[in-house]
């Protein structure tokens, strides 16, 4: 079954403030809090995916965000 954001609308990285426009990571970062970040951010900021760590999501053709990571 299909998953999908149901947080508040996505716009921009929380970490530094450019446009989300295809991919983004709800996750953790590695000074402790959680926040919404591009998928460059994450790479240096994040903590990785899974449980506990972060989710990736995919903007879709209807305009909805599809987990899929």
């Amino acid at each position: 079954m299909d998953k999908y954001w149901e947080g508040s609308p996505i716009t921009d990285c929380e970490i530094r403030g450019g446009a989300i426009t295809i991919f983004f990571v709800d996750g953790k970062t590695k000074s402790g809090p959680w926040g919404v970040m591009c998928l460059g951010c994450h790479k240096i900021h994040g903590v990785g995916l899974g449980t506990g760590k972060g989710q990736q999501y995919e903007k879709q053709m209807s305009g909805r965000w599809l987990k899929v990571a």
